[in-house]
């Protein structure tokens, strides 16, 4: 039997979505924890601490569709919703960062549909991350879902800053005071600075073993 190639609008029920998103975290948890098993293999080095997989609840899908003025459908769900399944990378430097998204991107099944680049560019909070849409194609019985699924790629720094904006949006919903938002984006420029002088200091280390090595090698 021949597969029919399909896309979000063969996505009818709750349930589906369900299967679908969760089929298609999957396949990109385990593409990205191949590609750190080779990248230790042949460079010595696992460039990704530890990564996080979720998708998004339908109650929050819902809020974000009535917050762009769309109405609460499965269709508009998969249509314009693009982190109903979401995986967040965590590594140890910022250079990791784009390798890691490079990595990504040269998978032949994966393609990148978005990029935002908030590390070059932070938002006004000081928040700081690599954001991915890509597709990724679900092979079911009787058909193929290209589904997509946000990958976000940030350090453990970045990741720790993240979290308590995240807890203090959630307590104050969206309006903290204005002396803690001051506070939150002083701590950005820190954890910045920190992402920063950490990467020189490896780089540094890097460049002595490496130099050691050469000694130690026989003419």
């Amino acid at each position: 039997m021949e597969l029919r190639v399909g896309n979000d609008a063969d996505i009818h029920t709750w349930e589906e979505v369900t299967l679908i998103y969760h089929s298609a975290l999957k396949q990109i948890n385990t593409k990205i924890e191949i590609l750190n098993d080779e990248f230790q293999q042949v460079h010595r080095y696992n460039p990704i601490e530890h990564i996080k997989a979720r998708i998004k609840t339908s109650e929050s899908i819902v809020k974000k569709l009535k917050r762009h003025g769309y109405e609460s459908t499965i269709e508009n769900m998969v249509k314009y919703i693009n982190d109903i399944a979401g995986i967040r990378v965590i590594c140890s430097f910022t250079a990791d960062i784009y390798q890691i998204a490079d990595m990504i991107s040269n998978q032949s099944d994966i393609r990148v549909i978005a990029v935002k680049d908030y590390i070059m560019n932070p938002k006004a909070s000081g928040y700081r991350s690599y954001h991915m849409v890509v597709t990724v194609p679900v092979y079911l019985s009787d058909r193929i879902i290209d589904t997509k699924v946000e990958i976000q790629i940030r350090t453990v720094a970045m990741d720790f800053w993240a979290s308590l904006e995240h807890k203090i949006q959630y307590k104050f919903e969206g309006n903290a005071p204005a002396h803690i938002n001051s506070e939150l984006l002083e701590c950005a420029h820190m954890v910045s600075e920190l992402d920063t002088r950490m990467l020189s200091l490896n780089d540094e280390i890097q460049a002595i073993a490496a130099q050691e090595t050469d000694q130690k090698e026989p003419y």
